[in-house]
């Protein structure tokens, strides 16, 4: 699928437009439902595909964040041949109290996988949560970067982040 097929067809389905109150506590008059792009597996394939292409040379494995990264790393996973890590948002409070699911080594290289950025407050804070454990980690790609702020805040943590499509290119596709 082009890239101006599937922008597209992202927006087809989970553009939508109101009033909703973001994860980092701004209000929006849009917001990209991303569970509508993840559930159609013809759509979640391409995106997938695409995020291929900006996967580095060299890690050991990817990092779906909860709960919108997890579908995305697990199809990535399945299409790279490499192994996967479910991270919480919180730590478990029962069980094996885990924050980071699906065994790893200190040292390992992780890129982290996640859907929608605006400010990466969630995905700073579980980096460097994944950090304390011992990973490496300084990539991650997501599908939309909103441009509010995301890319800068990774960089100062020293993660790059690299996007499908940035909220500019989707506006110029549409």
């Amino acid at each position: 699928m082009e890239r101006e097929e599937l922008a597209k067809k992202i927006k087809a389905v989970s553009y939508l437009t109101g009033e909703f109150r973001l994860r980092s506590g701004k209000t929006s008059s849009f917001y990209w439902d991303k569970y509508r792009f993840e559930s159609p597996p013809e759509l979640l394939d391409a995106v997938a595909g695409e995020m291929l292409k900006f996967l580095p040379l060299s890690f050991d494995k990817l990092a779906g964040l909860e709960m919108g990264g997890i579908p995305l790393a697990v199809l990535l996973s399945q299409k790279k041949g490499v192994p996967c890590l479910f991270v919480r948002k919180k730590a478990k409070t029962y069980g094996t109290g885990k924050l980071v699911e699906g065994g790893f080594e200190t040292g390992e290289k992780i890129v982290v996988i996640e859907d929608v950025i605006t400010v990466a407050g969630q995905v700073c804070a579980s980096v460097e949560q994944m950090r304390e454990l011992g990973l490496v980690i300084e990539n991650v790609i997501c599908v939309i970067d909103r441009q509010q702020g995301g890319r800068e805040n990774l960089e100062n943590i020293g993660c790059s982040l690299s996007a499908v499509f940035t909220l500019e290119e989707l506006d110029r596709c549409l």
